[in-house]
């Protein structure tokens, strides 16, 4: 496999890892809330899984865009 395809596969996956991790959300909060000590925290919690699906989307999507339209270097 060559590297461009990888790159693609690679970027392909953390767009897939970022929307799984927006799906999880409503189903791990409760299960998070659940726990005492994390009880209080539950808006920053929330806050941080919602940019850590932000990023992962943001990073293979820009990994997948600069693969199909980056300019070769003269």
């Amino acid at each position: 496999m060559n590297k461009n395809k990888i790159q693609i596969l690679w970027g392909t996956l953390l767009v897939m890892a970022g929307l799984g991790v927006f799906y999880r959300i409503p189903q791990v909060m409760p299960k998070i809330m659940s726990i005492e000590a994390f009880a209080n925290a539950g808006g920053i919690i929330r806050f941080c899984f919602y940019v850590l699906g932000i990023l992962l989307i943001y990073g293979g999507a820009k990994k997948i865009y600069d693969h199909f339209y980056s300019f070769p270097d003269n």
